[in-house]
């Protein structure tokens, strides 16, 4: 059935492939330049456009996975409730998310103090009074967790730069401060500057009023600084209206195709242009050229198919990394993710606890109930560990009733808490099965602290251990070693 599927793919790409070039290749011979100039405003710049976008992306992706962690971070919390008794200790952190991530500027503003504390020291104190400080407040009463906001940087010698400000909130989900980093536009103005090289074509960056923000190093709009001097103002209003649009003017006595395209993580709009005599010279040469590398194409597309989607297919094979019962992950997931907190938490000297916890006689119930009985236990010990835990413990479905919690920066008086907690809590669980039987069950678990030189594997092999000290002494305890 695979097999038929994947020759049914292949034959439909092929003629959708063959139906579509020769569809070109009729339409490049018998359109006329106007055609052409369509094909290039609708498909080729907006591609452009497209490219550009997904660089962007790109580039923002990083720093506002890195405002995240910020925001969610700890210690940032913990200073801020603490009634920010150390500056020093703020500063010293931003300085060294700065060093490590090599960003523009790191921050913190606190809604207590309103300090701007910046990877350098305390910058200043922000005010309903100051227009530069007008995005904080802005974004204290956002709803959105983080804002891409494109200001001017005072603590850069006013460099223009692209900021991503984080809302921290406590642990109880109020609003504390705001946090995130900056970057220079540089990198956006080489990938301009590359892509005008490398396709001819003149990208650039206007606001709402016209004025062009960014543009390449050669531009042909230098010396231009908005481009209500060469377009009417009735394009403007278009360009501003809508997400895209396309258009056609006449610029220095040559028609210009445009595509425009507004760019919402920096509030500005993206320029794409054509001249027309770039386009004269492809209607010449289109018609040869998609002759002699027609089947060329489709050979190299039919060959660069079939790998891919062998490769997807494998990869999706693999990626079966969530237990499907319970939801947790499953332990080729969990062994994956263990092996890389134990190596960071070695590195950086934190204690790293592992609890493994079996349920007790199991066995019974699926044998008084039912399998589907023992499915509903598991998934309701499940649920229990996942709200019990924090974000940043590891939850892993180990194998049958078997389920092991790593737990992160964790020592082992308070991992035999932890365990205490949870072995608890599952014992006070009723659970409703057909709604005519309450099943309940008891936990046994066993409990070890990460020792110096020790692997994975005797990692576990040593709560393993505790854990059979448990369920040889009673069951529904817990035990450690």
């Amino acid at each position: 059935m695979q097999i038929q599927k994947k020759k049914r793919f292949f034959i439909t790409v092929s003629l959708l492939l063959v139906s579509g070039f020769l569809a070109v290749n009729l339409a490049g011979y018998l359109v006329s330049v106007t055609s052409l100039r369509n094909q290039m405003t609708q498909n080729t710049l907006p591609l452009t456009s497209d490219n550009i976008y997904s660089v962007i992306q790109n580039e923002l992706l990083r720093p506002v996975f890195i405002s995240s962690l910020m925001a969610n971070d700890t210690f940032v919390k913990d200073w801020v409730l603490n009634g920010e008794k150390d500056p020093g200790q703020m500063i010293k952190y931003l300085a060294e998310i700065q060093h490590r991530y090599e960003t523009i500027s790191c921050f913190f503003v606190s809604e207590k103090t309103h300090n701007y504390y910046h990877h350098k020291n305390i910058l200043k104190q922000v005010s309903t009074s100051q227009e530069r400080d007008v995005w904080y407040f802005r974004v204290r009463n956002m709803t959105e967790p983080y804002e891409i906001n494109v200001d001017f940087d005072m603590a850069n010698r006013d460099m223009m730069t692209i900021f991503i400000n984080y809302r921290v909130l406590d642990y109880h989900g109020d609003f504390i401060g705001a946090t995130g980093v900056g970057l220079t536009v540089n990198q956006v103005n080489r990938s301009i500057e590359n892509y005008r090289q490398r396709f001819n074509r003149e990208i650039y960056f206007i606001d709402e009023d016209g004025l062009i923000k960014l543009r390449g190093a050669s531009s042909d709009h230098d010396g231009e600084e908005n481009i209500k001097e060469y377009i009417p103002r009735s394009l403007l209003s278009e360009i501003i209206k809508g997400e895209k649009h396309r258009f056609t003017y006449h610029h220095k006595g040559k028609l210009v195709l445009l595509h425009s395209r507004y760019i919402p993580e920096l509030k500005w709009y993206l320029m794409v242009e054509q001249g027309s005599g770039e386009v004269n010279r492809l209607v010449i040469k289109a018609f040869f050229i998609n002759l002699g590398i027609c089947v060329l194409i489709i050979i190299l597309v039919l060959w660069i198919s079939q790998r891919t989607l062998s490769a997807y297919q494998k990869r999706l094979e693999e990626m079966a990394t969530i237990d499907p019962l319970t939801g947790l992950f499953n332990r080729q997931t969990f062994e994956l993710f263990f092996t890389v907190i134990m190596k960071e938490q070695i590195r950086q000297h934190r204690p790293l606890s592992l609890l493994m916890l079996d349920i007790d006689y199991f066995k019974e119930i699926n044998d008084n109930y039912g399998h589907q009985a023992g499915d509903l236990i598991l998934k309701k010990v499940a649920e229990l560990i996942g709200s019990l835990v924090r974000e940043s413990d590891l939850v892993g479905r180990w194998g049958g009733e078997e389920f092991l919690i790593l737990l992160k920066d964790c020592d082992l008086d308070n991992a035999r808490l932890s365990a205490e907690k949870i072995r608890q809590a599952i014992s006070e669980l009723h659970a409703v099965y057909q709604q005519k039987a309450q099943l309940s069950v008891t936990v046994s678990i066993g409990v070890a602290r990460h020792n110096d030189g020790e692997s994975v594997d005797q990692f576990i092999d040593r709560v393993d251990q505790a854990l059979y000290v448990a369920k040889n002494t009673g069951r529904n305890c817990i035990k450690w070693v």
